[in-house]
């Protein structure tokens, strides 16, 4: 991979120079307009006007390239320009970078904390956000906890300007072990309904007006039930 190493400051001369072009460009163009594109009959034959007209359409193709080419220019320009500020933004970008870093290694190795930075948002669920500067930075962000985990707490700001990151969401709560436990209990009482052995004339009478729910559904007659030939109840009066 080949290295490339800009000069901002050539780069803003030449946008310079390309600048200068174009309005000489420009001032030609404008000059030869009237004489290349309104050519007047050399006499007052067809033959003549033909010829002029030939010529200033011509001149009006060359305008309207011409406009093209100005267009292209401009933007060349602008393009040149604005690469030239990146460079020179980036060139400032590392010198700072590398000041604060010969700044913030020692406090960082001694104290745990940088001089002066803003602290890292949490990336882990629960996780907390890192610390700003000692001085100057905001605290990273905590992040945001997961199913039953509390959220991350915010990194702290600097002593003198910053302010504390913000504390991470918690995460979405889980039933308790109490109501898990009564969910099991009432799934046995279901299974235990379901599976007894009964004899329906001795336990559900229906004499007393009650019908009976382990009955046929033909003359409310008792269903002879036996631990042999064993069937589920659908009434809670089964449970024990």
């Amino acid at each position: 991979m080949s290295y490339l190493t800009v000069a901002p400051e050539l780069m803003a001369a030449a946008t310079e120079d390309l600048v200068g072009i174009g309005s000489a460009v420009d001032a030609a163009n404008a000059a030869a307009a009237p004489a290349t594109t309104e050519l007047l009959a050399a006499a007052g034959d067809e033959v003549s006007i033909r010829i002029a007209a030939l010529f200033s359409w011509h001149g009006q193709q060359y305008q309207a390239i011409s406009a093209q080419a100005v267009n292209f220019h401009q933007h060349f320009v602008q393009t040149l320009n604005t690469g030239t500020g990146s460079y020179l933004a980036a060139e400032a970008f590392n010198a700072e970078q590398n000041l604060l870093n010969l700044v913030n290694a020692p406090a960082e190795a001694l104290l745990g904390r940088p001089i002066i930075g803003d602290g890292a948002n949490a990336t882990t669920p629960g996780g907390a956000g890192g610390d700003g500067g000692l001085l100057f930075g905001n605290g990273g962000n905590g992040a945001a906890g997961s199913a039953g985990q509390a959220g991350g707490a915010g990194g702290s700001g600097g002593w003198l300007f910053g302010k504390g990151g913000a504390g991470g969401v918690g995460g979405v709560g889980i039933r308790g072990g109490g109501d898990l436990r009564g969910e099991q209990l009432r799934n046995r009482r279901r299974r235990r309904c379901g599976q007894r052995s009964f004899r329906a004339p001795h336990r559900f009478p229906s004499a007393i007006g009650i019908a009976n729910p382990c009955c046929s559904s033909i003359g409310n007659t008792p269903l002879n039930v036996t631990k042999s030939n064993t069937r589920i109840c659908p009434s809670p009066l089964c449970a024990d």
